[in-house]
């Protein structure tokens, strides 16, 4: 055989090997669509004839600590859209008639775009019902767009609670991708608040209905006669440390002032009022919320999205007195036997640290009772700045009190280290610290942090991590779970409490700065403040508790721009007392009532 031959034979035999191997692998491949992959395509068959329903689940209610309904749920009409049989030239009718931002429903339509176009897209909640009667009036003349019943929030219930409650929100497609299937396209997810600390308990789950439908989506009946259908698992219900009673007081006295209230329990620390003012309305955020309304709040200059409770720092002023009382007396500095002379102010090498009046002879109850500035000008620098710091952190100053809020500041706890950072070392001195003494200068406090701190005195010491959910209900049960707290403790002898508890015992019912807030029958202990604001008027302060024999209710006001504490903030805790405690009211609600309520709501 010649070489041309052999050449030949060899090329057969490759192009033959060729043929069986490309053979070989298309009759693998048939195999494997066939008889591998055919669970595969018989669940891919099946999702184009079966449709997929989600059937939302109602969050859960919040309660408040009477089990008095604050926040609850109401049918809506929501409209949504069906990508797969929706034709976009509509979007600039549909956005006029249901009142939607030039440019949403493509919007909507580009976020979700990763998502079957199978599945419908929620572009308008809580459609008003011209909206629907337009809808039913054309149905037919607009394939893909059609309304549901679903559920949204309620706050019809007589107090606003914004910055308690917070707002939920249309989950992102960001979030959906990350959210292991927990969530569906379209579930409103919590933002802010309670709604955002506690979604894992409040979302439910949703429920499923499957349905058989034609080529062009029409529904032609059930899938396997609903057995794979599923029923919606409503949220757990949260009972609220809130007082309903006295957040109404809380919200109606800050009418149009800007500041903070919180009221906690001493001896629980659960939160009974809190305010943030300006605040806003929850009811903006059950719908779609319009652009508008958003770009109003976020360039308000008085701030309403911003929580002051937690977030706002400004100096404690007079109310942190007690504090250095506090460290003084615990440290054998001081007794009730030692007394200074206030002549009007404290010289201290060339400058003169003022006091608001002459005061005379004072010790350290008298100073608390007076707001003697110059008592505590000198305190402080017979403590020695560093132990008085070490004091202000044990009751909590310079660190987040863990209230159930995500959004919370932590202050500024000034010590010898913040100075060495912010002035350098051996770049400050003595006369840095004066003004701390009265609780100005780089001291920052919140008024979470302030309420805190006196429920740590008017309990001697002890009292729990602030917090607004008392515990949750289970779906479907009556059964009551409560969330633990962590206890805390500040180590101060029973006697020192009682004298600085004697001391704001004699601001209101003696001749100190809040004697105008008295109530008859009733013992306040208190203390006014006045932070400094180098930006404008000086914010009010008012810290107290009561009864004083037996606290319940410990309280801290703060109201931006006003002057004096007891001008503002003092009468705002007064109002918020009074209805607490059902002063000139309604008895305290009795439990037992209470319980039944509670049963005939569930």
């Amino acid at each position: 055989m010649n070489d041309s031959q052999i050449g030949s034979a060899l090329r057969e035999k490759i192009i033959f090997i060729i043929v069986i191997g490309l053979f070989a692998v298309l009759s693998f491949q048939l195999f494997k669509m066939q008889i591998l992959d055919e669970p595969a395509y018989e669940v891919k068959s099946n999702e184009n004839s079966v449709k997929k329903s989600i059937i939302d689940a109602p969050r859960g209610v919040f309660f408040d600590r009477n089990f008095k309904v604050i926040v609850s749920n109401k049918p809506s009409y929501t409209i949504e859209i069906t990508p797969s049989e929706y034709n976009t030239e509509l979007n600039p009718l549909l956005e006029k008639i249901f009142k939607l931002d030039k440019g949403y429903i493509q919007e909507v339509l580009y976020e979700k775009r990763r998502f079957s176009k199978y599945q419908p897209r929620r572009i308008k909640r809580d459609a008003d019902i011209q909206s629907i009667a337009w809808l039913e009036e054309n149905n037919g003349k607009f394939p893909g767009v059609k309304y549901i019943v679903e559920m949204q929030r309620d706050y019809s219930f007589g107090i606003n609670g914004s910055h308690i409650f917070g707002y939920t929100k249309e989950i992102s497609a960001e979030q959906l991708s990350l959210a292991n299937d927990v969530y569906d396209i379209g579930d409103y997810i919590g933002s802010s608040g309670i709604e955002k600390t506690y979604e894992v308990y409040l979302r439910g789950r949703n429920g499923a209905q499957f349905v058989l439908v034609d080529s062009k989506q029409r529904t032609i009946g059930n899938y396997l006669e609903g057995t794979h259908n599923t029923k919606p698992i409503k949220g757990f219900d949260l009972i609220l440390s809130i007082d309903a009673e006295a957040q109404k007081a809380a919200e109606e006295a800050f009418n149009g002032l800007k500041g903070a209230l919180v009221a906690i329990e001493p001896s629980t620390g659960e939160v009974l009022a809190f305010v943030s003012a300006p605040d806003f309305n929850l009811s903006d955020f059950t719908s779609v919320t319009s652009q508008d309304i958003w770009t109003n709040l976020r360039i308000d200059e008085d701030k309403p999205l911003f929580n002051r409770a937690t977030m706002s720092i400004n100096p404690p002023g007079s109310t942190h007195k007690m504090l250095s009382a506090l460290a003084a007396l615990q440290e054998g500095i001081i007794t009730t036997s030692d007394y200074i002379n206030c002549s009007g102010g404290y010289q201290f090498g060339n400058r003169f640290f003022k006091c608001t009046h002459v005061h005379g002879k004072v010790n350290v109850i008298t100073a608390i009772e007076k707001s003697c500035n110059t008592f505590f000008y000198q305190l402080i620098l017979k403590t020695g700045f560093d132990k008085w710091a070490e004091y202000s952190s044990k009751f909590g100053f310079g660190s987040k009190t863990g209230i159930d809020i995500s959004e919370e500041s932590p202050g500024i706890q000034p010590n010898s280290e913040y100075y060495n950072r912010v002035y350098g070392q051996g770049k400050w001195t003595k006369g840095y610290i004066v003004s701390l003494g009265i609780g100005q200068g780089e001291l920052s406090t919140t008024p979470v942090q302030l309420a805190k701190y006196v429920s740590l005195i008017a309990n001697n010491g002890k009292t729990r991590t602030p917090h607004i959910v008392k515990g949750f209900i289970k779906s479907g049960t009556n059964e009551f779970t409560p969330i633990e707290y962590p206890e805390i403790e500040v180590k101060i002898d029973q006697e020192n409490f009682d004298i600085v508890k004697e001391g704001m015992f004699k601001v209101v019912q003696g001749e100190g700065t809040a004697r105008n807030i008295r109530i008859p029958g009733l013992n306040i202990a208190g203390k006014t403040g006045t932070a400094q604001n180098p930006h404008g008027k000086d914010h009010a302060q008012f810290i107290g508790f009561a009864p004083f024999e037996n606290p319940r209710i410990a309280i801290a006001v703060m109201v931006e721009n006003v002057g004096f504490g007891s001008t503002y903030a003092a009468p705002i805790a007064q109002k918020v007392i009074k209805a607490y405690l059902r002063i000139n009211g309604n008895a305290a609600i009795n439990q037992n009532i209470a319980a039944k309520e509670l049963k005939e709501n569930l």
